[in-house]
């Protein structure tokens, strides 16, 4: 791969830029590849969280999680899981869990496999290991600015 700097230039680069840049470039390909079969990134979120509850989490439980992801904010989340019980992909009990239909299994199975696709994409020409630094690395400047940052 060719680089857009050199090695004594890319440490002066500022990290905000480059991790704003990588931000955008993967959600955009997640989002436009997952549009691409009909749904939304939040909706995957949804069903991912519905699909691998033991036991079924609430409306409230899974929209509290997801709130906070890409600053989608409760409003979005409750709109979302809304979208995914009119997709027929998931039911809402009357205590408020939820739960994965049959076509909701069908779909769920064939955007996680696309999800596989899509890690597997962006992963190239990258090892564990320096995945694995680039986190703690990116965790540590979330630290030394004083933010806060947490994924399931």
């Amino acid at each position: 791969m060719e680089y857009s700097h050199s090695d004594a230039e890319l440490i002066r680069q500022p990290i905000g830029y480059w991790s704003w840049a990588a931000y955008k470039a993967v959600v955009t390909r997640i989002q436009s590849t997952l549009a691409g079969i009909g749904t939304t990134q939040p909706q995957w979120w949804v069903l991912a969280q519905v699909a691998h509850a033991d036991p079924d989490k609430t409306r409230e439980e899974v929209s509290d999680l997801l709130g906070n992801y890409l600053e989608a904010g409760p409003a979005v989340m409750e709109e979302e899981i809304d979208r995914t019980i009119a997709q027929g992909w998931i039911t809402e009990d009357a205590e408020g869990r939820l739960g994965l239909t049959a076509e909701g299994r069908t779909f769920f199975d064939k955007a996680a496999a696309l999800q596989d696709e899509l890690w597997t994409e962006r992963h190239a020409g990258i090892s564990d290991e320096e995945y694995l630094t680039t986190m703690k690395v990116l965790q540590r400047f979330i630290h030394n600015t004083g933010g806060h940052a947490w994924h399931h």
